[in-house]
């Protein structure tokens, strides 16, 4: 088998056009990656800079009500790394600053999308494009006639007569064309690695991403080979790959989206924010509306503290009511953003199915998921920054409540030093080891078509080859 991809190889070298191609598509690969990191780190240094002066604000606000500075709120920027300048998933769409104030949980903002005209379907150009679209070609290309040109040259009939087993020599010209698609996967790794900082979890990330892109490669080197073998002509064998080409990875990812989206349907976001104010005003079951809390909290506090009116309490009571009505408002928000969370997790699941007809959509979630810039990371990053506004806000009704002014003084502050006592908001992306269980079903689908590839190259070309 080795002397069949070594003469394979011979053959590639021949070809000038081979060779010149190689050489023009690596240099375009490498530029594309190093524009990448270096757009990338420019974000990064705006986000810092952005993150800083947000910070310096807050620690230098000037004496105000700790309520007032609730609404003043702060920011959290959803972290990027190295990674995100190969695949930047659905950061483009989503967006990567939530402002955190009290009352209101916002959704999180300013999407690339929303602001470039010069986004394409396919998004910026990263590596991620080229490695998934471009390189999948070359290899068709690379392919789809070694078959057919051996059978036409009568190559194919004398290598059979010197022993050489068609299933054989099918395997080893896949694994050839495999090796060209791992050198070019392997280049865009290193130059990526190389150019920017990289620590242990980014390294096993792009170890998860290499493996995932080398089994998508060897299903396209295998099924484009077994393709040439069992027809008899270059026309009909590109035609063939080409069209399974455009299937998966433009009209079944279409199709199982749309499919995901009926059968797991988000509420309009006009429908969604009304239920969710209707909640906040009237309860969560229609029952316990905010009058009534706020009158059942005001008896509750009056009997602990054995005072018969609001202004005789030692404490501040509109600092209690504040942080009441967000517990509430949290409930609220567990409710209705939970819902969705399930709803996005549940569309995801399904497409993720989707993989087992079509390998690139595996290949996408891997993609994503190890570049840490799926729905999966964007919703955990989320929750972690609700979970800090919760804390940012109780500490500051807290202090309103129990800092040593009374009900009804809102004139009463608290200088600048008590703000740089908050925590700052810190995200750090889960590791992919904690992760990984999401990605299941692609890993487990990425091998089902590696066997799949492997059955028809190995065991059906001997039946259905022409010779």
């Amino acid at each position: 088998m080795i002397i069949i991809i070594l003469n394979e190889w011979k053959l590639y070298f021949r070809n000038r056009l081979f060779i010149y191609t190689t050489v023009l598509f690596l240099l375009s690969l490498i530029m594309v990656v190093s524009l990448g990191v270096y757009q990338n780190e420019k974000q990064k240094q705006y986000r810092s800079e952005a993150q800083d002066y947000v910070k310096e604000q807050w620690d230098n606000l000037e004496a105000m009500n700790p309520h007032r500075a609730a609404h003043y709120g702060s920011y959290a920027f959803k972290p990027m790394s190295i990674l995100n300048s190969m695949d930047n998933g659905v950061n483009d769409l989503t967006g990567n600053v939530i402002k955190l104030e009290g009352h209101v949980q916002n959704e999180i903002v300013y999407s690339e999308a929303s602001q470039s005209l010069t986004l394409s379907k396919f998004g910026k150009l990263k590596s991620s494009i080229i490695l998934q679209y471009v390189v999948p070609l070359f290899l068709i290309f690379l392919s789809f006639g070694s078959m057919t040109s051996d059978k036409d040259s009568k190559r194919l009939n004398l290598l059979r007569l010197q022993g050489v087993s068609l299933k054989r020599l099918t395997f080893s010209k896949s694994i050839s064309v495999w090796i060209y698609g791992l050198l070019l996967l392997l280049i865009t790794v290193l130059t990526q690695a190389i150019i920017g900082e990289i620590d242990l979890e980014i390294t096993f990330r792009l170890i998860l991403i290499f493996i995932s892109y080398s089994l998508y490669y060897y299903v396209i080197a295998c099924l484009s080979i077994f393709t040439s073998a069992i027809l008899k002509d270059n026309t009909s064998a590109l035609s063939i790959i080409l069209s399974v080409w455009i299937l998966w990875t433009i009209f079944i990812p279409k199709i199982f989206g749309n499919a995901a989206e009926k059968i797991y349907p988000l509420p309009s976001r006009q429908v969604f924010k009304t239920t969710m104010k209707e909640d906040r005003s009237k309860g969560i079951d229609g029952h316990n509306p905010r009058d009534e809390r706020r009158e059942a909290l005001k008896l509750k506090y009056l009997k602990e503290y054995q005072v018969d009116s609001l202004k005789n309490l030692p404490i501040n009571f509109d600092g209690i009511v504040m942080q009441e009505d967000e517990e509430y408002g949290n409930m609220v928000w567990d409710k209705h953003f939970g819902k969705n969370y399930r709803i996005l997790q549940s569309q995801k699941m399904l497409y993720q199915l989707s993989g087992f007809l079509n390998p690139f959509a595996s290949l996408q979630s891997m993609s994503m998921g190890g570049c840490g810039t799926d729905m999966i990371h964007h919703l955990d990053f989320l929750k972690k920054s609700e979970d800090y506004r919760r804390y940012l806000i109780k500490t500051l009704n807290d202090k309103h409540a129990f800092g040593g002014s009374k009900t009804g003084d809102w004139s009463w502050t608290v200088d600048s030093s008590f703000f740089r006592t908050v925590n700052d908001f810190q995200y750090k992306t889960p590791s992919i080891s904690t992760q990984i269980n999401h990605y299941t079903i692609d890993i487990v689908s990425m091998i089902w078509w590696g066997i799949i590839a492997t059955f028809l190259v190995r065991s059906k070309v001997e039946k259905e080859a022409i010779s």
